[in-house]
């Protein structure tokens, strides 16, 4: 399986309550989830993602890792966090932030949250 893929038959959705667990330590709080669509990145891969009402304290999110070698070519294995650090952004500051072909995803969250 590739990283957030969903296995054949297993709901997209547990698949990202999933990612949130291992990217922060956390299980994903109870509750329905706001699908945000899916946007197909320049690299050719598709994102699917979903918003969901909670508190988490960023200084207590805590990643998982994974390896690689490092410094490349050394023949040596190093474990690396997969994410560095968890931060919250009003939502024009999160544009400025996230990947260009997902900023499609706030505004989809801003439309669902204060429709115009």
């Amino acid at each position: 399986m590739l990283k957030g893929e969903a296995e054949p038959g297993e709901d997209p959705q547990a698949v990202a309550r999933r990612e949130f667990a291992e990217e922060t330590g956390h299980e994903a709080p109870d509750g329905t989830m706001l699908e945000l669509g899916e946007i197909l990145q320049k690299g050719g891969k598709t994102v699917v993602a979903w918003a969901l009402a909670g508190d988490l304290d960023p200084a207590a999110a805590r990643s998982n890792t994974f390896e690689m070698e490092w410094p490349p070519r050394s023949g040596r294995r190093r474990a690396f966090p997969e994410i560095d650090r968890v931060e919250w952004f009003d939502l024009e500051a999160a544009r400025t932030k996230i990947l260009p072909a997902q900023v499609p995803f706030l505004d989809r969250l801003e439309e669902a949250v204060h429709p115009i």
